[in-house]
């Protein structure tokens, strides 16, 4: 089977002085083509190391990491930037939108990067705005934006370049349960209207019902690998 992501036997440990920490052990899965996974687990359990190797941001100490059927464990820091670029999307929980900046030029920047020329930049980033609901807004910058609509815009400016996956790290940590929805709905209709393959870590259970497939983690171990079960994610609402 053809995977967007596929791990082969990925450890990581971290040297601290004369200890070694083991952060994952041995992981091995793949994520096919329009999968929308969650990845859960405690803190110290391995999964925002293992989001940080998915998204080439880090490598790991030992195994293979297969992103769109090119192996990218051992590329240098140059290859992992342009890979980063053009073939992931980004959402963190944070939202890390640059303050100065208004909502289209905060969606515009990996455009920039990609030397995309400012007609077309312009074009593609009201583009993406418009799929958030959030044309309205291109002018505003972050502090005149609710929770929610900051992270709609780092939602579009994870999709300017059309990626084939999306990595959403706590996407939901920083919001309210109505703002919580939304993002969650927004990411369902990129997955099963867009065929857009999303991998979340939440460590919230409702947030984690959205998706199709639960990845479980405990001590840098993958424990549990199971489909989410019900009538469906569109269904699932959230309660805290």
């Amino acid at each position: 089977m053809k995977h967007v992501v596929e791990l082969r036997n990925i450890t990581k440990t971290y040297v601290i002085g004369e200890i070694q920490v083991k952060a994952l052990r041995g992981i091995s899965f793949g994520i096919a083509p329009g999968e929308f996974v969650a990845i859960m687990g405690a803190s110290g359990s391995g999964k925002s190391t293992l989001m940080n190797i998915l998204g080439c941001l880090d490598q790991p100490t030992a195994g293979e990491y297969y992103l769109n059927n090119r192996e990218v464990s051992n590329l240098s820091a140059a290859e992992l930037a342009r890979l980063r670029n053009r073939e992931l999307g980004f959402v963190f929980q944070s939202y890390n939108l640059l303050p100065r900046l208004d909502a289209i030029h905060n969606v515009e920047l990996p455009l920039i990067y990609a030397g995309v020329g400012l007609a077309e930049r312009k074009e593609r980033a009201l583009a993406a705005l418009e799929r958030v609901g959030l044309t309205e807004r291109a002018k505003h910058r972050p502090v005149e934006l609710s929770g929610g609509q900051q992270q709609r815009v780092a939602i579009a400016r994870a999709l300017i370049n059309e990626p084939k996956l999306i990595l959403a790290d706590e996407p939901t940590g920083n919001l309210d349960t109505a703002s919580s929805l939304e993002i969650m709905q927004i990411f369902q209709e990129l997955n099963e209207r867009r065929g857009i393959t999303v991998i979340i870590v939440t460590h919230e259970e409702d947030i984690a019902a959205f998706s199709k497939r639960i990845l479980r983690f405990r001590d840098g171990l993958l424990i549990e690998d199971a489909p989410v079960v019900g009538k469906g994610a569109a269904t699932h609402e959230i309660s805290r």
